[in-house]
């Protein structure tokens, strides 16, 4: 008799080095033709094109000269194998991440959590409220969805059928005053027990400070409720677009009270290593980032394991 029963699904980290291949593949074929291939002790020539390569993946340039320091720490004047000069750099790179990396807990704050969620139109943000509703209600919370991007109707849209999916509660209004249908959201959770809002915002650029002005007055409605509220501002950002994400981190993250900031797309893009920068641009840590678009592809920010996923190692030995 054949076995009829479905193919198991990848865990987290195969998906974590799946999603980065393209990353990986540009950035280590290139290392390793420079450190390996040519057998010869590491020295600054070498450093210096370690640290070009570093620039041209996106990790910008204060990073790469603080990880070339410290590539050169482990390996100066060595001849390495290939995974000597990967565990060098996957360690060099980590420590640029682990201290900006945080933890996402909804679940763990005061009841009803008010989760806002900021960024530019495209960037994944809609997505991303939605997995992160299918996981707390899976875990048995009770969450209401707040479609707060009031100016597009698509992303109303799929919101719903999101929460549709995610089981969870959903709320919207027409009339475009998002700071009150953030308010009346708070008041409903309130009173019908839920334990997380997740609200999402528009994100249109074409007039910044009106987009400011708007999510201004949205934390202004919700801390008439509660002075601690919003208890989460999430920033969404997409690495396919590679360093233009520091500008979007600039413009959101110094105005809008963002306490986390969540990387999305990072298998799209062979320059995911925008990651590093951005960590280092923010005052808020990076605490989720996604590699799909399925449920399970957003997942909690584990600086060692990216590294290693970066580099092209196993990232379960990071645990």
């Amino acid at each position: 008799m054949t076995d009829a029963s479905p193919p198991q699904k990848k865990g987290w980290f195969q998906r974590l080095t799946a999603g980065l291949t393209k990353t990986t593949k540009e950035f280590t074929d290139q290392v390793v033709q420079t450190f390996v291939d040519v057998k010869e002790p590491l020295d600054e020539a070498r450093l210096d094109e370690l640290e070009e390569m570093l620039i041209e993946a996106d990790l910008g340039p204060a990073a790469a000269a603080r990880i070339r320091e410290r590539f050169a720490e482990l390996r100066f004047g060595k001849v390495s194998t290939e995974t000597e000069v990967k565990e060098s750099l996957a360690e060099a790179v980590a420590a640029e991440l682990i201290p900006n990396q945080g933890e996402f807990d909804p679940l763990g704050g005061e009841r009803p959590y008010i989760v806002l969620f900021v960024g530019v139109n495209g960037s994944g943000k809609t997505t991303t409220l939605g997995k992160i509703a299918a996981d707390l209600t899976r875990r048995g919370a009770k969450v209401l969805v707040v479609a707060g991007d009031t100016f597009r109707a698509a992303a109303v849209e799929q919101l719903k059928v999101w929460s549709d999916r995610a089981g969870a509660d959903f709320m919207s209004r027409p009339d475009g005053d998002a700071a009150g249908l953030a308010y009346d959201a708070f008041e409903r959770a309130r009173a019908e027990g839920h334990d997380v809002v997740l609200i999402d915002t528009a994100g249109r650029l074409q007039n910044k400070q009106a987009l400011m002005d708007e999510l201004l007055k949205i934390v202004r409605v919700l801390k008439k409720i509660d002075p601690d509220a919003p208890h989460e501002t999430l920033l969404v950002l997409d690495a396919t677009v590679g360093r233009n994400a520091l500008a979007q981190e600039q413009i959101f993250g110094r105005t809008a009270y963002v306490t986390g900031v969540v990387m999305t797309k990072l298998d799209g893009t062979a320059r995911g290593g925008v990651l590093v920068p951005v960590a280092q641009a923010s005052d808020a840590p990076i605490k989720l980032i996604g590699v799909g678009e399925g449920i399970d592809d957003l997942q909690p920010f584990d600086a060692r394991a990216f590294s290693r996923s970066l580099v092209g190692l196993d990232p379960e030995t990071a645990r």
